[in-house]
């Protein structure tokens, strides 16, 4: 994909990853083109796929959501129903954050965001262990957030 774009193209990414709040007047003076000329390029950047959408990001702590824990998850069978099953379950759920299929001691790894360790607790045992096919789940806390969300590097 990146060979379809050029240098303009690219700094109007790296720009709008950096900060999403920028005018396209602002976008177009930082990246050197003129306004219509970034216009058109960042509608085909979104048209297609390279930017899918635009979210603020909300600090966690100030909505009661500051533990993060991450879960690894074992499923009970490896067949694409049991995954199919498990992904379309976990997708309705409001506070897993990512869901990741990954090769290794576990099947899928999970994002989670709660209030605390008790609200955790209550989730896992409400929640997270009946899941379809779930036989085990391992929960890590973490303990402090060094790296999140970093911008692409491209």
């Amino acid at each position: 994909m990146a060979g379809r774009l050029d240098r303009i193209d690219l700094k109007i990414l790296r720009l709008l990853q950096n900060n999403g709040r920028l005018t396209n007047a602002e976008l177009a003076e930082t990246a050197g083109v003129s306004a219509a000329t970034c216009h058109r390029r960042t509608q085909r950047l979104f048209d297609e796929g390279y930017v899918p959408q635009v979210r603020a990001m909300v600090a966690p702590r100030k909505v009661g959501k500051g533990a993060l824990v991450m879960v690894g998850v074992v499923l009970d069978r490896s067949t694409p129903e049991s995954f199919a099953a498990f992904e379309r379950a976990v997708a309705q759920l409001k506070f897993v954050l990512d869901c990741h299929l990954v090769a290794g001691d576990f099947d899928y790894f999970l994002k989670i965001r709660v209030g605390d360790m008790e609200d955790f607790n209550r989730i896992h045992g409400e929640q997270l262990i009946g899941l379809p096919g779930v036989r085990q789940t391992r929960t890590f806390f973490v303990m402090k957030e060094v790296v999140d969300n970093a911008p692409l590097d491209f």
